[in-house]
């Protein structure tokens, strides 16, 4: 797949499908997966958008250097990607740390994006220690020392036993990711409290969130909608925090509608 360098010298991973006609739809991934993550998303949306797909730095094929990484780092990631391919802006779709990319984004660099979906995500995710505690384990363990934790916190326990196959690949996603790249992320979320600036944010915005999720409770995004003037909440039933994948028909209907009201 195509990459570009940004200006630290790191190579961002991403892909193009779709008519280049059609306005731009990027999706940025959540926290230990890649933007396969996306791909029913990618397949259902690319009849009316070009689809943008990446990795997220430290996630898949982008470069995972050995350090903290900032939310702002991530923000300025996308915006070089966008400059590099020449894309004014883009609808903006991301889940968990996408969704924080997200709302950097929609404060820092608000004439890239044309709206936002912020997706089980949230603008502040306390507490430092756990945060530091996961990266300590992950660098002394590994991934597989957090795997179980963190997909028991992803799907609804009756999506783990009656999809074991989708089970499998997120968890291939999951054990593959660089431990080094995921703890930077890891870091980047535990330094990272938006709240503050959400009434910066002036675009169109849809916020998701999964009924069931624990890892970005409803909570988290009816405070980030409250926050974002005029923006739209959505609860999707029987869905953790990877709504898109365990609800996708659910997930893909309110993204379609929001995008259409948008247009």
């Amino acid at each position: 797949m195509p990459s570009i360098r940004t200006s630290d010298g790191i190579e961002i991973d991403y892909e193009l499908r779709g008519d280049p006609s059609q306005p731009v739809l990027m999706f940025s991934n959540s926290l230990g997966t890649t933007r396969s993550m996306w791909d029913k998303q990618a397949e259902a949306f690319s009849d009316k958008f070009h689809i943008l797909r990446y990795d997220t730095r430290g996630h898949g094929q982008s470069d995972a250097p050995n350090a903290s990484y900032a939310l702002e780092r991530l923000g300025q990631d996308v915006v070089e990607l966008l400059d590099a391919l020449n894309f004014k802006s883009v609808h903006f779709c991301g889940l968990s740390l996408g969704g924080m990319t997200g709302m950097w984004l929609g404060i820092h660099a608000a004439d890239r994006v044309r709206s936002l979906a912020l997706c089980c995500t949230s603008a502040h995710l306390p507490n430092p220690d756990m945060w530091d505690a996961r990266i300590q384990l992950v660098l002394d363990q590994g991934m597989a020392s957090v795997s179980d934790v963190v997909l028991s916190r992803w799907f609804t326990p009756s999506f783990i036993e009656d999809k074991p196959f989708a089970i499998a690949t997120v968890r291939g996603q999951f054990l593959c990711a660089s431990a080094t790249g995921y703890v930077g992320c890891c870091a980047a979320i535990r330094d990272t409290d938006l709240r503050p600036e959400l009434a910066k944010i002036e675009k169109t915005c849809l916020v998701i969130v999964g009924q069931g999720d624990q890892a970005t409770p409803p909570e988290h995004g009816k405070l980030i909608a409250a926050g974002i003037a005029g923006s739209r909440y959505v609860e999707i039933e029987n869905a953790a925090h990877l709504s898109n994948i365990e609800q996708e028909d659910s997930f893909n209907s309110t993204v379609s509608k929001f995008l259409a009201h948008v247009a």
